[in-house]
């Protein structure tokens, strides 16, 4: 993903950069004796505060999914074969990548397909010419249906090679499985759409849950749709109306669900790589889908026909690419019924509010506004009575983009929320959760004498979730993932002679009826000085 000089973001540091960084480079009291007063020519391999996957006792079994060194944008292509002496049904199953790159290149987007069935995308770090080695964890039990038989394998992280970008990504993906009972909680068939769009349930669904790995990449201006500006703005990046985005999915032309898409910041964003060398964003190693609760159109889709399931990004000029929306399909099936019938009862839509009014001026500027909401409903009829499922998606957005002439100067705040309900009412007492996700992004990047390039930024990935049966709280939980990150470096210039500063803190917490996890990383010039858990 080549990055431009954006002279972007955010008006003012928050509180938390202030306490955490200070107001400039580390003073050499604040820090070990073994730090380097810049970056050098190596620094810590990748590592975030993320969770590690949690893993069951008893036996295991592991499967080379992929294994390739990225060049180009040549795919992988293998054989997947389920395991051996685990059985065909497990409690858990874990995805592990492993990567090395060394000299110099840029972020790259990846994904892995395995049966079809997208169950992985990443993005890479930027190596030191030394080298770096990372490696990324995530729970991929819920497709276990694919793993069942055997499947063509596919993996691509579209890659340069030349005299300048000099990195090549190797990397190793496993899967390992726990042989066990399983969770009860995973879907009985992952299905993808066809090269129509088009997709056919199984007839006794009685939920459907659609996943879309959304992102916003490949190197132009929707890399960084957060920036962009209404037509009318002088600025690098602009977007018609303006930084608006929301991902739609239709099924058969009606809406059928909406989402805020996350704000990912890759390893080189901000104009600037010194930011991530260490510690990513929220989220970029590890992107998750957007989810779709489509119950409520269960017994439109068991009518054995194929439907036609599209997915859309609203605020993206037409004819303009730069958004990938791979659609994996979950299904959940009434075992003691051929065809589970039922109906869409209940479909009501708000007005999308999209406005974005420019200011001009010395410092130019451009204040965002948008919100949706949509409700819908439906039953089915299935072998333990009539199930009624009611979803409901509530979005908001604001932000607030300034920044000079030529971008020396480049800030934006911005917020936005994606509320979430799902009800299920059936034979006993009515079950529901309610998801509050709130992203936050807030920063600046300046240029100064002798092209002194310098960002301070924060990142925020915020969520709670309450599940209730029957109108008393079952269970909860919280995560707050929270980045910020100061850096300075010479721009326009090679790399020895950037004479690069920075410090970076994340702090992820997760905390719930099921326990508590809190762990703060920081980092000084490449250098990693704290690693403190708090539970």
């Amino acid at each position: 993903m080549k990055r431009r000089i954006v002279m972007s973001m955010l008006a003012g540091a928050t509180l938390l950069a202030s306490t955490l960084l200070g107001t400039g480079p580390a003073r050499a009291a604040d820090v070990p004796a073994d730090v380097p007063a810049e970056f050098g020519t190596d620094w810590h391999d990748p590592v975030t505060a993320a969770p590690p996957v949690g893993r069951p006792t008893g036996r295991s079994c592991e499967v080379t999914v992929a294994q390739a060194q990225f060049r180009d944008f040549t795919p992988y292509r293998g054989r997947y074969t389920p395991p051996g002496g685990c059985g065909d049904r497990w409690s858990k199953v874990v995805l592990r990548l492993d990567g090395k790159v060394k000299g110099r290149q840029y972020d790259r987007l990846g994904y892995l397909h395995v049966g079809g069935v997208e169950i992985f995308r990443t993005s890479t770090p930027q190596p030191s010419p030394d080298g770096i080695q990372w490696s990324v964890e995530k729970d991929v039990t819920r497709y276990g249906d694919t793993f069942r038989g055997p499947q063509d394998v596919e993996m691509l992280i579209g890659n340069v090679v030349d005299d300048t970008y000099t990195g090549v990504l190797d990397v190793k993906v496993t899967l390992t499985f726990y042989e066990g009972r399983p969770d009860g909680e995973s879907p009985d068939r992952v299905l993808t759409l066809d090269g129509d769009s088009a997709l056919t349930t199984p007839r006794n669904s009685e939920r459907v849950v659609a996943e879309v790995y959304a992102t916003g990449s490949g190197g132009g201006c929707e890399e960084y749709w957060y920036l962009s500006v209404p037509d009318p703005a002088p600025y690098s990046c602009k977007a018609g109306e303006g930084p608006y985005r929301e991902v739609q999915i239709r099924v058969d032309g009606r809406l059928a669900g909406i989402a805020t898409p996350f704000p990912t910041v890759w390893t080189g964003g901000w104009s600037n790589p010194f930011l991530w060398y260490v510690t990513p964003g929220p989220r970029a190693f590890d992107i998750k889908p957007i989810t779709y609760d489509l119950t409520p159109f269960a017994g439109l889709l068991n009518d054995g026909r194929p439907h036609r399931v599209e997915v859309s990004v609203v605020g993206v000029p037409e004819g303009q690419a730069g958004w990938s929306t791979p659609v994996n399909v979950l299904v959940w099936q009434d075992e003691r019924r051929a065809q589970v019938t039922g109906k869409l009862t209940v479909h009501r839509e708000g007005d999308l509010t999209d406005s974005s009014a420019y200011t001009p001026g010395s410092e130019h500027q451009v204040d965002t506004e948008g919100a949706h909401r949509l409700t819908v409903a439906g039953y089915v009829d299935t072998s333990h009575g009539r199930v009624t499922t009611t979803v409901g998606r509530s979005l908001a957005h604001t932000s607030e983009h300034r920044w000079t002439d030529g971008e020396t100067s480049d800030g934006l705040e911005a917020t936005w929320t994606d509320d979430e309900s799902v009800t299920v009412d059936g034979r006993g007492p009515a079950r529901s959760t309610r998801t509050h996700r709130i992203y936050t992004m807030d920063g600046t990047t300046t240029v100064g004498a002798g092209d002194r390039l310098r960002t301070v930024l924060t990142l925020g990935d915020r969520a709670t979730a309450v599940e209730s049966r029957g109108g008393r709280r079952a269970a909860w939980s919280r995560l707050d993932d929270s980045y910020s990150g100061d850096a300075t470096y010479t721009a326009n210039v090679p790399r020895d002679q950037r004479h690069a500063v920075g410090t970076t803190s994340e702090r992820y917490r997760l905390y719930g009826s099921h326990g508590c996890y809190d762990r703060t990383l920081s980092t000084v010039q490449g250098v990693l000085t704290g690693d403190r858990d708090r539970c």
